[in-house]
């Protein structure tokens, strides 16, 4: 596990090394245990290659850059391959000799071998940079679900990449635009997806995606990494055979994502996912299980109990944190500042808490993300499943007289997640056009509202077009909208947030259910065995319901946010009064004085609950500030 670094300039540039050395300085948090660079200077200009390690697997000898035998092929790795044993040992037999134990060597003498197209045949996450002198050119693959980033961009005689923004941008040399297209996404879904990022000309690159630079003319191709694809034909699978099925895919793949060098653990919150990939770490571990959780002060938050309760069965080592709301106050800036662009999700604070936590005993710890995209887990899979029948039996506008009902009879003063909050949030779900999922994950702005918040040369349209093109025009099926959260909130918002939490604290973090042959199996199955009436995840849990108390895997689950629309009325108040200076906001130039002001005085005098278009709104005027004003 570590951070990568890059860049390629079509002149002579002796320098570059030197630079590549302070990208890897501003990323030391991604991995404190080491560093490496390469550089080398030919006919065509320069190129270097830069990482930052944190010591997993093969701590002796896996030291990065790594070489082929005839120094034609050079790889810098950020990630862990999972299957690499089994790899190791196919090369072996075909006569290959390692010199190292380490899953970087085996990516390079697969790729060695086969080209790009064994990055198919690698299980896990991963961010990898090859310079193959033989066809010289420069490749950049990242893996299937996009666990690991990586941020590119091409700018006059030079392309960057890096696994931070923070590092690409100390050798962009400007301060660049905001992208619109950046902007309007963050505020609809509180964070942005591949391949955009909040500025323009700066990219992701998309998960399952490798990309081709010619560093002779810096030309740039993407490609997807070829898997086999899902007809969209269900296969007649008996669901005990799913069940079957089911445990043996969940239970190998926690057990490969054990093999560690280090110290190892597992987030254990109590909810069905993680409980499982607890209770196979048990099973397949040689001594007890440390298993780590956090709960609240506020009850409403809390379900440490139910940690309690697997970490009793299943015999693990409990650390159990409490979490305060002054714990997490000096670190919210930290915590925030750290994503390098916009980014909303106020879990990122409790998940950071708890990776912090964990770091003091162990350097990777098993979560149980991923498991909601697998199996259909979330609300808003049953919320689509029933949108489409309840939009054609009743007409719209006696809808909306239901809806403005619910509004006032459901609003609740605080940021609490009871019942309340949840049926509104239901209602409020309920779309009578066709982007009724695309606006179902938005969970900042409504387009309307973006439109009035926005000044006119900000806000752009259609700003979903992009991944409609990908994913199909329809969203009607829980295929549909399982694929949908893969591409957008899975990669944009999930991952990043455990990737920066975590390894802000150096902490690696696996995820057993982000395993492709458990996205592939679960996508020939029929919906209804993911999604059974209104018993969300069925599968999973008939599968692994026998190993727990009764009805266990049926208890509902609270989430992991903490009451921000409480702080922004208290000890946030002052700071998010600042960012509504009529001064600061016209200097701007991005928003609509009068609703900005509107929209914040509403949530703190608590005449209206705003707490996620008011939260939004602080996260982006506190990376303004602190971030984009100061990077030149």
């Amino acid at each position: 596990m570590c951070g990568i670094n890059g860049i390629i300039i079509n002149t002579n540039n002796e320098t570059l090394s030197t630079k590549i050395g302070r990208m890897n300085d501003r990323i030391i948090h991604r991995g404190p245990d080491d560093d490496g660079v390469f550089h080398e200077s030919n006919d065509f200009g320069s190129i270097a290659f830069g990482m930052r390690r944190l010591a997993v697997i093969d701590l002796s000898t896996g030291n990065q850059p790594m070489f082929s035998d005839d120094k034609k092929i050079v790889i810098v790795f950020n990630g862990e391959i999972y299957n690499f044993p089994e790899l190791r040992k196919e090369l072996i037999d075909e006569g290959v000799v390692f010199r190292t134990h380490s899953d970087t060597e085996v990516i390079l003498r697969m790729y060695d071998k086969y080209g790009v197209a064994s990055f198919s045949r690698l299980d896990g996450m991963f961010a990898f940079s090859i310079y193959d002198k033989k066809i010289n050119k420069v490749i950049i693959a990242r893996d299937f679900f996009g666990e690991k980033p990586l941020y590119y961009t091409r700018k006059e005689n030079k392309i960057i990449w890096a696994s931070e923004l923070k590092s690409l941008i100390i050798e962009y040399g400007s301060r660049p635009e905001i992208s619109r297209e950046g902007l309007n996404l963050y505020f609809r879904l509180t964070y942005i997806p591949a391949p955009y990022t909040i500025y323009e000309g700066i990219h992701k690159l998309e998960a399952n995606h490798y990309m081709e630079i010619n560093p002779k003319n810096l030309d740039i191709q993407i490609h997807p990494i070829s898997v086999e694809k899902f007809s969209g034909e269900k296969r007649n699978i008996s669901f005990e055979e799913a069940k079957k099925r089911t445990q043996e895919l969940v239970s190998e793949s926690v057990r490969s994502r054990m093999i560690s060098d280090v110290p190892f653990g597992a987030f254990l919150s109590g909810g069905v996912d993680s409980s499982i990939v607890a209770l196979e770490m048990s099973r397949h571990a040689e001594r007890k299980v440390e298993t780590f959780s956090i709960g609240f002060e506020k009850k409403s938050f809390d379900e440490s109990d139910k940690a309690r309760t697997v970490a009793k069965m299943i015999g693990s080592n409990h650390h159990e944190f409490i979490l305060k709301p002054q714990d997490l106050r000096n670190d919210t800036d930290r915590i925030l500042l750290n994503f390098d662009e916009p980014f909303a999700d106020s879990s990122a604070l409790p998940s950071y808490f708890v990776a912090l936590k964990t770091r003091q005993h162990v350097t990777v710890a098993l979560t149980g993300d991923g498991g909601d995209e697998m199996y259909g887990g979330y609300n808003k899979y049953l919320v689509g499943k029933y949108n489409s029948k309840m939009t054609a039996v009743l007409p719209k506008p006696l809808f909306s007289l239901i809806k403005s009902a619910a509004g006032k009879l459901l609003r609740t003063s605080d940021d609490d997640r009871g019942l309340k909050f949840k049926a509104l949030k239901m209602i409020n779900a309920v779309d009578y056009g066709d982007d009724y999922y695309y606006n179902m994950i938005s969970l900042g702005y409504t387009d309307r509202a973006l439109m009035t918040v926005l000044n006119p040369g900000f806000y752009k349209k259609s700003i979903f077009d992009y991944y409609k093109n990908l994913t199909g025009q329809r969203s009607k099926t829980l295929s549909d909208f399982r694929a949908i959260d893969k591409l957008i909130s899975l990669e944009g918002d999930m991952l990043v947030k455990v990737d920066r939490t975590s390894m802000l604290t150096s902490l690696e973090c696996r995820a057993p259910f982000l395993n492709r042959k458990i996205w592939e199996y679960n996508n020939t199955l029929p919906e209804k065995y993911l999604l059974n009436g209104n018993s969300k995840k069925y599968l999973l849990k008939e599968s692994f319901k026998e190993h727990f108390p009764d009805r266990f895997l049926d208890l509902s689950k609270k989430g992991f946010g903490v009451p921000v629309g409480d702080w922004l009325r208290e000890h946030l108040k002052e700071e998010l009064l600042s960012y509504t200076d009529d001064t600061f906001l016209r200097e701007q130039g991005i928003f609509n004085t009068t609703e900005i002001e509107t929209l914040v005085r509403d949530h703190i005098s608590g005449k209206f609950d705003r707490t996620f278009q008011v939260w939004t709104y602080f996260c982006f005027q506190k990376w303004y500030r602190n971030t984009y004003l100061n990077i030149f």
